[in-house]
């Protein structure tokens, strides 16, 4: 679900701040610009974010989005206020039609415009009747036949790899409530995998390794660590998400160059999940002091290059 940022969040950090400001002489706003960049932590600059999941992959020849959650209206906003919203072709990939990740959808701008269109990738074949049903006239206010931009619902096989907007795809089901799937694209010497919402057991590490050849040399992983190894292996057991750790197994038995975290619990306030990124590059040091692989953890408007 969505969290956002509290005023008694915003105050606390508001008071970390000044504690650690206090004895400093800035006298400039450089000076002032430079504590906060070198000084504090993440946690206090900044925040994680309470989006649900969307995610833009660039360097192809359309828009690229993974899932419609509710960033995907800050993508909108975004694209639109750029001046570049109108007449463009945008290609959204599901990873499942669970709310969290379609939810962005009724308040997504382009969707609106005539002369955009809207291609929607699914492995589901009811995705376009959860659309729909999203959107009748009980739970909101405009229908799905309302938003004026070209829409299209094209179903995948998982068997299959697709040419699209620039880009190999290739996808893979994952172990979740109403199945969900992982995606990896493809482009030039590039690879990125988004593998959200997925439970991974035993399997994993049998001999056909499915997951780890699909996440195999990954220059970017976009992986569920939504749950602690403790959470996962007990409480959550069976609630189709993955920890941190095994995201770091998988990562390492893989190849990956660069791991991003990704769908954090809703439940943890940014210095939990600075702690939690922190444990997790701590855990790495059990393989290599001087292991390859990078790791962050996602927040709201997070950029990376690969």
């Amino acid at each position: 679900m969505p969290v956002s940022l509290t005023a008694k969040h915003v105050r606390c950090k508001i008071a970390a701040a000044i504690r650690e400001a206090v004895h400093r002489n800035l006298t400039s706003n450089e000076d002032i610009e430079r504590f906060i960049d070198e000084n504090l932590p993440f946690s206090i600059r900044g925040s994680y974010g309470g989006n649900t999941s969307c995610v833009e992959i660039r360097g192809g020849d359309e828009f690229v989005l993974c899932d419609a959650g509710t960033g995907l209206r800050d993508f909108g906003n975004h694209i639109m206020s750029a001046g570049y919203g109108v007449k463009k072709v945008y290609n959204i990939f599901l990873s499942h039609t669970h709310w969290d990740h379609i939810q962005g959808f009724p308040f997504f701008i382009p969707a609106f415009i005539p002369g955009n269109r809207i291609n929607i990738y699914s492995f589901h074949t009811e995705a376009e009747h959860v659309f729909q049903s999203q959107q009748n006239s009980l739970t909101f206010p405009v229908p799905l036949e309302s938003m004026s931009a070209e829409k299209q619902f094209i179903i995948l096989k998982p068997d299959r790899e697709y040419d699209i907007a620039g880009f190999r795809v290739r996808g893979i089901k994952q172990n979740h409530p109403g199945d969900s799937y992982g995606y990896c694209f493809e482009r030039h010497d590039k690879k990125i995998v988004y593998a959200t919402d997925s439970e991974h057991k035993e399997d994993v590490w049998d001999a056909e390794q499915k997951v780890i050849n699909f996440f195999r040399n990954a220059d970017l992983l976009i992986f569920d660590a939504q749950y602690s190894f403790l959470e996962s292996a007990h409480v959550k057991e069976n609630w189709g998400h993955s920890s941190n750790l095994l995201g770091v197994e998988l990562s390492v038995a893989a190849n990956v160059r660069h791991l991003c975290l990704f769908h954090n619990e809703p439940l943890c306030d940014d210095e939990s999940l600075d702690k939690f990124l922190q444990d997790t590059r701590n855990y790495l040091k059990i393989y290599s002091d001087a292991s390859p692989l990078k790791i962050d953890l996602a927040f709201d408007g997070m950029e990376l290059d690969i």
